[in-house]
């Protein structure tokens, strides 16, 4: 594997009871870009995620992150090694305000499990990078609002921040912009763009004009298979990506 490929997948293939969900994805991430992938309902992307986070076993195939194989390894273990998912549902407790939520990210990240019983001082020692990571997702101004009264995009945006208290080298994110307004979306890109400026981002992503923006790889898949590869200048032009979206009802 060349030094600047940080996640690889090998013939990677997950079969659920006769039915190929993902066959035979040979993916390639470069260190330090933005790579989507793409495609029509049922393609696989999702499947593919929970592949490369183990929360499917693959049937059979590879996966190597940083030169060294992960096929098999528990999530957290793979978490610890710096591949953090940001899942599509969004993750935080929603009773929790924007800094507590943040603060036990960070609380995780040091692996004190036990902090949760010590004295709010020792607590108080976390707040000065929570409070870095909440403006660089630009939710200062909610610091102390509960996460279940967020706007939908502001939620995200918490999401993503407890995500970087990780303190991933590589994220993966399932439909960042989902379900968003015309100003969320904007705001939650620039913030992935922002976020991708010191690590990789691998995503899936059903809004094309956010991955035209975004994405410095896009792979496209198709029941389960790749399809095409490339810049978005070089996929939107391929006409079996053109017939695929096309053929599902999708622009």
């Amino acid at each position: 594997m060349t030094q600047d490929i940080i996640l690889e997948t090998r013939g990677l293939t997950k079969e659920f009871k006769g039915f190929v969900a993902v066959q035979n994805v040979s993916l390639r991430v470069r260190r330090g870009t933005i790579h989507a992938l793409i495609g029509p309902n049922g393609a696989g992307k999702t499947t593919c995620f929970n592949l490369l986070t183990h929360f499917l076993e693959p049937t059979r195939g590879q996966i190597f992150y940083n030169g060294r194989e992960i096929t098999g390894s528990r999530p957290a273990a793979i978490a610890r090694m710096g591949l953090v998912r940001s899942f599509q549902i969004s993750a935080v407790f929603p009773h929790l305000t924007v800094l507590e939520n943040v603060r036990i990210a960070l609380q995780r990240k040091r692996g004190a499990s036990f902090d949760f019983w010590r004295s709010e001082r020792v607590l108080e020692q976390l707040n000065a990078r929570a409070r870095e990571l909440i403006e660089a997702v630009g939710l200062t101004e909610f610091t102390g609002t509960a996460a279940v009264e967020l706007p939908y995009g502001r939620k995200r945006a918490l999401e993503i921040a407890t995500t970087l208290a990780l303190d991933p080298e590589m994220m993966l994110l399932d439909e960042p912009t989902a379900g968003m307004t015309h100003e969320d979306v904007e705001r939650i890109s620039a913030l992935v763009k922002k976020v991708a400026a010191n690590r990789t981002v691998l995503m899936v992503e059903h809004n094309l004009s956010v991955v035209a923006n975004l994405s410095d790889t896009i792979t496209v898949l198709q029941r389960g298979e790749i399809l095409a590869e490339g810049d978005y200048a070089t996929v939107s032009k391929d006409p079996q990506v053109i017939q695929a979206y096309m053929g599902s009802g999708h622009g």
